[in-house]
């Protein structure tokens, strides 16, 4: 296409390994310049031996990809895309030195994260520069697309998964089911200088009144907590609230993941094996609802995210209280947590 101001679309995500062999190398890459002890990284380690060293965040990206390509050559789009990931491969200083290679001098980045806070938005930026930087003169110039927390899509495909859930739930314990919505952990320090809480708790209102379920009935909570003891970190934990259900309690409760676009390692062993465990010792019954991944309404909005910005003009779609995110980060924006030895769980 000659009217648009980008030759290339570049995806860009956390990566993940698809094979024991690639576990260790995988968190070295993730944990890199952290002070977290070996013995950690080991425990985690552990959690993909549970689903045989395979993250499914690559497959799934790769088929969003394909999906999304798709739709762009429907609506007339025929831009190459690229795909870079911040810790496993493809990494992404090798995808844009290939991109520099094949003459891209300008691509539009979508990052598969949903939210504003400084390692899902404003690391990822700095990801880009970085490896713009490492190609040295000629790099391509790539511009991020906005986070999208309010697009009504994304809420429209949470939406779905919520009611899928809600059928594998007993019929008889649907009446009066509560509604846990979880997201990462971070530390007070760093969610208090982004908008991470507020973009959340909008989510959050906008699925309850999809739902037509008043405030009692969902609670927004966060899991993978890590870091030393004495940081605070966001809460409620997960698990914490499940505990306070009384044993036996028959409504059901369905555990939605928004704070996640995929069913990556967090997501399949954090919900699915350690919440649906305990929900289990306790007599709770629980489903948990699936992430947008490749939702149809998903790769609509990543459509409609892209065309936006290649198609000048076009408007921009949001929902509830605080209209579209700004497509470049103020200066002072999700600033990076201040230096000191910490621990952190990889994603």
């Amino acid at each position: 296409m000659t009217d648009s101001p980008y030759d290339a679309i570049l995806f860009v995500s956390f990566g993940g390994p698809e094979g024991r062999d690639q576990v260790i190398p995988f968190l070295e890459n993730v944990l890199r310049g952290r002070n977290v002890p070996r013995e950690r990284m080991l425990e985690v380690a552990e959690h993909y031996d549970h689903f045989d060293g395979i993250s499914p965040i690559n497959q799934q990206n790769r088929e969003l990809i394909e999906l999304v390509r798709q739709r762009l050559t429907e609506s007339g789009v025929s831009l190459p895309v690229y795909w870079g990931n911040r810790n496993w491969n493809p990494l992404l200083t090798e995808t844009v030195s290939q991109m520099k290679h094949d003459g891209v001098r300008k691509a539009i980045a979508f990052v598969t994260a949903a939210i504003s806070s400084y390692s899902s938005c404003r690391q990822y930026r700095q990801n880009i520069s970085d490896a713009c930087q490492s190609c040295g003169e000629g790099a391509p110039e790539i511009d991020k697309i906005r986070v999208f927390y309010n697009h009504p899509d994304f809420i429209a495909a949470n939406l779905s998964r919520i009611h899928e859930a809600l059928e594998r739930l007993p019929e008889a314990t649907r009446s009066g089911f509560r509604v846990l919505f979880t997201a990462h952990s971070i530390p007070v320090s760093m969610a208090s200088q982004s908008s991470y809480v507020t973009q959340l708790e909008e989510i959050c209102e906008l699925i309850a009144a999809g739902l037509q379920i008043t405030a009692d009935r969902w609670t927004l909570t966060y899991q993978s907590r890590s870091g030393r003891p004495e940081d605070p970190w966001l809460e409620p934990d997960l698990l914490d609230v499940l505990r306070e259900i009384p044993e036996g309690d028959r409504r059901g409760v369905i555990i939605v993941p928004i704070g996640f676009l995929s069913d990556h390692m967090e997501v399949l062993f954090d919900l699915d094996v350690e919440a649906a465990e305990l929900c289990q010792e306790r007599g709770i019954p629980m489903a948990r609802a699936g992430t947008v991944g490749t939702h149809p309404r998903f790769v609509e909005m990543v459509t409609k995210l892209i065309l936006e910005r290649v198609r000048p003009g076009t408007p921009q779609e949001s929902i509830g209280n605080y209209g579209p995110s700004w497509n470049v980060c103020p200066e002072n924006c999700c600033p990076a947590p201040a230096p000191r030895p910490r621990s952190v769980t990889p994603a």
